[in-house]
């Protein structure tokens, strides 16, 4: 999780290190696919440290952010504790214009390969009071240009900070724990695009198993399974469709997820 909230590195004092594949649209060539790398420790002393990178690739198109992620621990109660978390790092962009089909016998001069480097900051906090918690986070605050415009011509792109803001509760079904009900949502919002919310509803037995399902506002649909493997192993999958004609057609999308606990 602090793939998008820095405060999570080193929370309950455990060691994780994940990684992530996700293919959107399994129909259509060279649609979206992202990699993600997350590793957090607690340092103890109230404080955790970790790194994470996110890898975006569509087309020609391709860029990877890679932070350094620390967190505080502040003691709000007996059985309340708030994290704070700062990311710092940088965003690696780059487009391969060698990768178009073009119709002439020699490549058109005005197709320029783009690369470019741009550093940013996040910031993140974490409430978790006994079976709740909630979330909230930007983990890119600055506007940062992919490339420039030249001669008149629109050739840049703009990042905007994302907001994100989750919370859940974990309902225990007998006092051993066995079977627990965690429903939550998951909220992200950027300036002068639609508020994306997720419903989830996850069913954890014996904390080895789980699934659940996930409604997103935009009218998509996820069904989810983690299998605990061992006490350190843990696999899980994700798949998602659309009731959106367009969306439908380009086939479901695919996600894994592997985390491993030191």
């Amino acid at each position: 999780m602090n793939i998008v909230n820095p405060a999570y590195v080193g929370v309950d004092d455990k060691t994780v290190l994940s990684t992530g594949v996700r293919e959107q649209w399994t129909g259509i060539e060279n649609a979206p696919e992202t990699q993600t790398l997350a590793f957090g420790t607690s340092l103890g002393k109230n404080t955790g440290l970790g790194i994470s990178m996110v890898s975006d690739k569509t087309f020609i198109e391709k860029q990877t952010f890679v932070g350094i992620d620390f967190s505080y621990k502040l003691k709000v109660s007996e059985k309340a504790n708030l994290y704070l978390g700062i990311k710092g790092g940088g965003n690696f962009y780059n487009v391969n214009t060698g990768g178009l089909q073009t119709y002439n016998i020699m490549s058109d001069p005005s197709l320029n390969s783009i690369s470019s480097f741009n550093p940013n900051v996040g910031v993140g906090g974490l409430l978790k009071y006994k079976d709740f918690f909630m979330s909230l986070s930007v983990p890119r605050l600055l506007n940062t240009e992919r490339a420039t415009t030249e001669n008149g011509f629109a050739s840049a792109s703009t990042d905007r900070p994302h907001f994100y803001w989750s919370s859940g509760y974990d309902i225990h079904f007998d006092d051993t724990n066995r079977f627990t009900l965690k429903p939550s949502f998951f909220l992200r919002y950027v300036n002068d695009a639609p508020i994306s919310m997720d419903f989830n509803t996850m069913f954890n037995f014996n904390d080895i198993f789980e699934f659940g399902a996930t409604y997103r506002s935009d009218n998509t649909f996820a069904g989810l399974v983690n299998l605990k493997i061992n006490k350190r192993l843990t696999l899980g999958y994700a798949n998602e469709t659309s009731s959106k004609t367009q969306l439908a057609r380009a086939k479901n999308t695919s996600e894994f997820i592997l985390s491993f606990e030191f």
